[in-house]
């Protein structure tokens, strides 16, 4: 048992997240259960609560009315009784389903500000939920932010104590690296350039667009982009995509990891970020990666990705450097891969067991 750990703790550990969406804080979840499973939870009986119910699709209103009753029923009514009759002493959550009015002791995980500094950019449903998830991070007992960029925003915008805070970086796995089939490897070409994210406005996808047609009107040639998460038809909402893009949508981490392993880069031009899982993934591969010194970026990337300007013109000439100039290539895949093994799920369990064990 480690020092200071109570002789048994029960601790609930809302992963409702895991039936809401693949990636971003179903991936933290996932890390964070491996992590537990490899380092034992010593003293503590940590178990996991949701409504298992799936909410993948896009099609309404079918997902409204299980988000309505994920979050209005189960997370207001059903989740809060079974918590105490079942007498768990800690609630992990995200903030979002399980107010702490109605359970009190929790610790929540701060992930990033979007919803405050974004609003516009937000679903109908969660910009309306906005104020009131803003409100539970001052009710609850500690705020585990996802890195210092977002505990300092949580301090800055809010208001939140920084003895109220503790920042927990997150897991990076170095993802399996498999032959995909012949069929889809018949589909990539030998060179290209990757884009790994979720269709939001926050990953500015449009400066990606803007890049590729002022490369065009130069005679500038390119390597065709391969889009891993967005789908052509959101893309469209940003104009025509360049005929070089090619949409992947969803692929196994293996085909993932087979994707960074191949690339010239990841661009990755992100307005906003709390975290950053496609950059540090692609270091762990030894995959440049081109970004922004914005947001929590630097802090995850440390001097191992291309920094530019978020505009056309010096993105494009930093897409040039990585293609034009190896040896410096790479010095910063070096870096990128050192840098990358300080995330990993053992130490982010660790550091979650002593949170718990700190309220």
């Amino acid at each position: 048992m480690l020092a200071g750990f109570p002789s048994r703790m029960k601790i609930a550990l809302d992963t409702s997240h895991l039936f809401i969406a693949r990636e971003g804080i179903a991936r933290y979840l996932r890390g964070l259960l491996k992590g537990f499973a490899t380092v034992g939870t010593p003293g503590m009986e940590i178990e996991t609560v949701a409504w298992p119910v799936e909410n993948f699709g896009f099609q309404q209103p079918l997902r409204a009315m299980k988000t309505a009753y994920r979050e209005g029923i189960w997370g207001r009514i059903i989740a809060p009784v079974a918590l105490r009759l079942q007498k768990f002493d800690l609630l992990h959550s995200q903030g979002d389903i399980i107010p702490p009015s109605l359970f009190p002791n929790q610790v929540i995980t701060l992930h990033d500000l979007a919803r405050l500094r974004f609003p516009q950019f937000m679903r109908p449903w969660n910009r309306l939920m906005a104020g009131n998830r803003l409100s539970y991070l001052h009710q609850a007992r500690r705020i585990h932010c996802i890195s210092h960029f977002t505990a300092d925003e949580a301090h800055r915008l809010l208001g939140i104590p920084l003895s109220k805070i503790e920042v927990i970086h997150l897991g990076v796995d170095a993802l399996p690296v498999e032959e995909p089939t012949d069929a889809f490897r018949a589909t990539i070409p030998e060179s290209y350039f990757l884009f790994v994210s979720a269709l939001k406005p926050n990953k500015n996808i449009r400066l990606l667009r803007e890049i590729y047609l002022l490369a065009e009107s130069r005679s500038i040639a390119l390597p065709p982009l391969l889009l891993v998460g967005a789908r052509m038809e959101g893309c469209m909402s940003e104009g025509t995509p360049p005929a070089s893009w090619k949409f992947l949508g969803h692929v196994s981490d293996a085909t993932l990891g087979w994707l960074y392993s191949r690339a010239e880069g990841l661009l990755f031009p992100s307005l906003y970020e709390g975290f950053g899982f496609p950059p540090a993934e692609a270091m762990r591969l030894r995959c440049p990666v081109l970004c922004g010194r914005v947001a929590s970026l630097p802090e995850v990337c440390g001097e191992g990705a291309f920094y530019s300007e978020l505009s056309p013109e010096p993105f494009l000439e930093t897409m040039r450097q990585v293609l034009s100039e190896p040896n410096q290539r790479e010095d910063k895949v070096e870096e990128g891969y050192q840098h990358s093994l300080g995330f990993s799920w053992e130490k982010c369990a660790r550091e979650h067991l002593e949170l718990y064990a700190s309220v």
